[in-house]
């Protein structure tokens, strides 16, 4: 945990996930010792401890099966081999084991939902529902505009500082996966709304400097991901929105539009921070979708 926190760059939540799917697992290879290699006499394991060099590919693949049988979603089973195969790289690149098993399992292969997202008209009244007459209607309306305006994830919202936004220059810098920094382009009515938050703390003789965290919570500290989820879900409610709205819908309506309205998918990726280009053509479906009724409506031989 400490190598995928400090030399990784992961998460606390990241961290935390990998942790749990590890105890899963080690959990698993305690009760299902019998689908493992064969192991000598001097090598026989206590209740409490394991010999990682007697966990084979078997045992990874059963545990697999067993997940599967239990319906767990295909998204989730890659992730606790994600997770598996994290750990025994770790234990190949500091030399505790020789082989790797997890090098003969595959990966289950993935489904490839359509993003949810909202329409821009759906957005519009989304971001009009909350009214900035106090400080946390202002606060609200300033983070929901922010996440429409530049598409970042939740995560990396709650860990800017009012040092990263650069309001001259219409642009705020952002730590995203794998602590991977990236400056993205900001609007400016998320940045006059970021504006109208800030100068109310100030009158509101709340102390902030360059380090301090952008959005505060109501005990003047650093707001989580999820007190912005429900933000979010009040706000879709008072819109009178019918579907529940995470915040990654916003950063998919985010995506969704900017390629609609003709931006370059290259250009879509960069301000996304999608490291693989094809985890950003997901959100082609929606002007493909436009594109081919556009030419069933136009064309003469249709």
């Amino acid at each position: 945990m400490d190598f995928l926190s400090t030399e990784k760059g992961y998460s606390e939540h990241t961290c935390r996930a990998y942790a749990h799917d590890l105890e899963d697992f080690i959990s698993y290879f305690m009760n299902n010792r019998a689908l493992s290699i064969t192991y000598e006499e001097d090598d026989k394991e206590t209740d409490h401890e394991i010999n990682v060099e007697n966990i084979g590919n078997l045992i990874i693949r059963g545990y697999l099966g067993q997940l599967h049988k239990q319906e767990m979603k295909k998204t989730s089973i890659a992730r606790k081999l994600s997770a598996i195969r994290s750990f025994f790289k770790f234990l190949e690149k500091y030399g505790v084991i020789s082989d790797n098993p997890t090098e003969s399992v595959l990966t289950p292969k993935q489904e490839k939902p359509i993003p949810k997202y909202l329409s821009v008209d759906d957005m519009f009244r989304l971001l009009d529902s909350i009214k900035p007459a106090d400080m946390t209607g202002k606060r609200n309306r300033a983070i929901l505009e922010t996440l429409y305006s530049t598409g970042i994830r939740v995560s990396e919202l709650v860990g800017l500082n009012l040092s990263d936004v650069h309001f001259s220059g219409k642009t705020i810098r952002v730590i995203g996966k794998g602590n991977k920094e990236r400056i993205v382009p900001i609007g400016a009515t998320a940045l006059a709304a970021i504006q109208d938050y800030r100068e109310g703390l100030h009158q509101a003789r709340i102390a902030a400097n360059q380090r301090s965290p952008l959005f505060l919570n109501k005990n003047k500290g650093r707001l989580t991901a999820r007190s912005v989820a429900r933000i979010l879900d009040t706000a879709a409610r008072v819109a009178g929105l019918t579907v529940p709205v995470a915040p990654h819908d916003l950063r998919h309506s985010f995506a969704t539009h900017m390629l609609d309205a003709g931006l370059d998918l290259r250009m879509v990726q960069e301000l996304l921070g999608h490291k693989q280009l094809s985890t950003t053509q997901r959100y082609t479906h929606v002007s493909i979708d436009k594109l081919m009724a556009a030419y069933d409506q136009a064309h003469p031989r249709r």
